[in-house]
């Protein structure tokens, strides 16, 4: 049995697709060069992989289950090359990222930045949520994954996490607001006031550890949103308090700039951790390891100094 790329390139191309024609069209060969590379893998298998009729073509049961297993090999093949090309020196070589929401809004600016730096080695983003985080790495999609603590997520033994940063959570509000004239705000004020919540893992994470009472306010809030910019708008329009992180510099600018104040939230102090996902098993590149070492510096210096900031503006 000798499995070729090709085939298994037009195993995924055809099964995305749900068509010979179109994945011919993106494979630059014609129709019938297709079918035939996906007949000899079923072939040389020795199984069928799609169920044809005159009308459809859908994947058969032994071609779903090992359609994921074709795109890891796919994948493998594409670090192998990566990892090659940037053995010799950092002055070239790619990164791959996954980052979950949170992490999303900061990382753009960390990239500029290392490209200033390494500018031949590129590096791709893709955002995507929390719970999908680990399997772009599970499934060596990404080389990297920057995102939250995933505690309400079962994670495998080959999945290392390291530190990144860990931030407040904060209450946003009005400066008019009667809240904005105490010098220390709890958790245990918030039940005053119509509350402006994310919606999803956000509320579990807020909540864990709190006193009953606050933790019902919060997962029952007034209102619940998809996206920190609503609920901050939101809070600018007089609907109520909003909680946050910290987590941009543009969004603290933006509170100030707005009539808006950003207090953290004490009684307890509850942080938020921002981790570096990788499989433990595989060595990284030494472009990747350059980019999360920057990761890493830009981090302790950039939180380090927002901070200070912070504790200096609430004296």
């Amino acid at each position: 049995m000798n499995i070729s790329i090709r085939q298994l390139t037009a195993f995924i191309k055809v099964a995305d697709n749900g068509s010979f024609t179109r994945a011919s069209e993106q494979m630059y060969l014609t129709q019938s060069a297709v079918s035939g590379l996906i007949k000899e893998l079923e072939t040389g298998l020795g199984i069928v992989l799609f169920d044809r009729t005159t009308r459809q073509l859908s994947l058969s049961a032994v071609g779903r289950h090992l359609l994921p297993q074709a795109r890891r090999i796919l994948n493998e093949m594409q670090l192998f090359e990566n990892e090659a090309s940037s053995l010799t020196s950092l002055a070239q070589g790619h990164v791959r990222l996954a980052v979950s929401q949170f992490a999303a809004s900061s990382l753009p600016a960390v990239i500029a930045q290392f490209a200033k730096e390494y500018p031949n080695i590129g590096v791709s983003l893709l955002d995507c949520s929390a719970e999908n985080l680990l399997k772009h790495i599970q499934d060596i999609e990404v080389d990297l994954g920057v995102g939250t603590e995933l505690g309400f997520i079962e994670t495998d033994d080959d999945i290392r996490a390291d530190l990144l940063y860990q931030l407040p959570f904060c209450v946003v509000m009005p400066d008019n607001h009667a809240l904005a004239q105490r010098d220390e705000i709890t958790w245990q004020d918030l039940l005053e006031t119509p509350l402006i919540t994310l919606q999803g893992p956000f509320l579990d994470q807020v909540t864990a550890e709190l006193d009953d009472s606050i933790s019902a306010h919060v997962q029952q809030a007034r209102y619940k949103v998809n996206f920190m910019s609503t609920a901050l708008e939101m809070t600018r329009q007089g609907f109520g308090i909003t909680l946050c992180l910290p987590y941009m510099p543009e969004v603290i600018d933006w509170v100030s700039a707005n009539g808006l104040l950003m207090r953290p939230l004490t009684q307890p102090v509850k942080m938020r951790q921002f981790f570096i996902y990788q499989r433990a098993s595989r060595a990284l590149s030494p472009a990747t390891i350059a980019f999360k070492q920057f990761l890493q510096t830009y981090f302790a210096t950039h939180y380090n100094d927002l901070h200070h900031s912070d504790s200096s503006s609430t004296k």
